[in-house]
């Protein structure tokens, strides 16, 4: 009988000491941030010899992607992963890395993040939040049913459009901007209700777009980035083991994540290539309009947000 019961309490002191989170994602489960996620949760039950498991919950089972931040700072679940620009509506500095024609390059997105990360770790920090990884989306090219060697090409046409920005974009190159769900982009190329979008390889070849239209130039216009995060109380209450067992699988997570990105984009656009698309560089004039462009949008966006953004972009533009 003593034997049992040491038994039984030896059990329910392992049982006790095995925490369970759920990270809610609003992607499915086939999307490459989500499997590096699956990976993510995977290192940390191994590192931490299940002392810490983490069910990974995609595809908007859990939460909806605008509602999981809130969620995850209500405590309602332990962890999630959001775009970041879906929360520049409570930390405008969240939407530094959608100021359009700012980032040529995934070294430009790198070190964007490292300068934007301070400061999206203290706006976190005071909702109960801790930033774990973030990692980028492949970049933001340019779709269109003719040659681009201008924005003159432009006028006339009518530009896909999905937030602010891009109706800003579309009007400030000439097009009138048409709001056409994602979904709907084929059925709107095929009637001519469309002649051009902003968005990455990786949508275009999910989308099979090749079959309406025929060109696809590497504009890389943003790097949007997914942003995975805990909820500070749960992250606290685990034993100071496990905690730098997580926060090493989210650095590798966060390494891991960004050469996937760079991998996908280099695929999808070979897909496009191969599927008989003409993929290319816009010619230099043209670049330097889409600069100046730039340039126009993050004085604005700095004007808008504040001193915060200052420290964003003013050593991202002097500091090479």
């Amino acid at each position: 009988m003593k034997l049992f019961l040491l038994v039984a309490l030896a059990a329910a002191s392992v049982a006790h000491a095995q925490t369970r989170w759920q990270l809610a994602t609003g992607y499915r489960a086939e999307s490459f941030h989500t499997q590096n996620i699956a990976q993510f949760a995977s290192e940390v039950e191994q590192a931490t010899a299940g002392a810490l498991r983490i069910e990974v919950r995609p595809n908007n089972t859990l939460f909806k992607l605008a509602d999981i931040r809130q969620a995850v700072q209500d405590g309602k679940v332990e962890a999630g992963e959001t775009i970041m620009t879906s929360m520049v509506g409570e930390m405008p500095i969240a939407g530094a890395d959608a100021v359009p024609f700012v980032v040529h390059s995934y070294r430009d997105a790198r070190r964007l993040w490292d300068l934007q990360r301070p400061l999206i770790e203290k706006h976190l920090a005071a909702r109960g939040l801790k930033a774990l990884y973030a990692v980028p989306w492949p970049p933001q090219g340019l779709f269109t049913s003719a040659p681009v060697r201008s924005a003159a090409d432009f006028h006339g046409t009518r530009m896909r459009t999905y937030n602010q920005s891009t109706q800003r974009i579309a009007q400030m190159l000439g097009a009138t901007p048409v709001d056409v769900p994602m979904v709907e982009v084929n059925q709107a190329l095929a009637s001519r209700r469309m002649d051009s979008m902003i968005t990455s390889a990786v949508t275009g070849v999910e989308n099979r777009v090749w079959d309406q239209i025929g060109f696809y130039y590497g504009i890389n216009a943003w790097f949007p980035k997914n942003l995975v995060f805990v909820n500070r109380q749960a992250f606290e209450a685990l034993p100071p083991t496990v905690r730098e067992a997580v926060t090493r699988a989210a650095a590798r997570a966060e390494a891991r994540g960004w050469a996937l990105s760079e991998a996908v984009a280099t695929e999808s656009t070979g897909e496009l290539q191969r599927r008989g698309m003409k993929v290319d560089r816009v010619p230099a004039t043209f670049e330097a309009e889409l600069k100046r462009l730039g340039e126009k949008f993050s004085r604005e966006w700095v004007q808008s947000v504040g001193n915060e953004a200052n420290v964003i972009f003013v050593p991202y533009y002097f500091q090479r």
